[in-house]
């Protein structure tokens, strides 16, 4: 049984930083790829950044430089440390994985409950 928990998001002023984490258990953590995912009101879920399984990252054009992804295999645990919020990262995010090298679409079949970010 896949599980997928978020932590770490909260309300933060313009300019500061938040880290979310995403710690799985149930399968084999090194064969999936992992991603955060974020959904704001009145929009659709978009990719934010993700890690494959080789552990290159890929970013959304919107967070490049602001924000770097991150995992802890010994703790099996996935990172986003977000730095220079802007009130338009405001969203729920959610933490995503699935067994494919990469995890750049949000056809995913494993997603945590999400955690909101609230910037203002």
């Amino acid at each position: 049984h896949v599980q997928l928990v978020e932590s770490g998001g909260g309300l933060v002023q313009p300019g500061g930083s938040l880290r979310l984490s995403c710690t799985a258990s149930g399968y084999r953590y090194a064969s999936y790829c992992m991603g955060w995912f974020r959904q704001g009101p009145g929009n659709e879920r978009e990719g934010v950044a993700s890690i494959s399984t080789d552990g290159i990252p890929t970013y959304a054009d919107s967070v490049k430089g602001r924000f770097v992804i991150s995992k802890d295999s010994a703790k099996n645990t996935l990172y986003l440390q977000m730095s220079s919020l802007k009130p338009e990262d405001t969203a729920k995010y959610y933490c995503a994985a699935d067994f494919l090298q990469y995890c750049t679409t949000t056809r995913l079949g494993y997603w945590g409950q999400g955690t909101q970010v609230t910037v203002s």
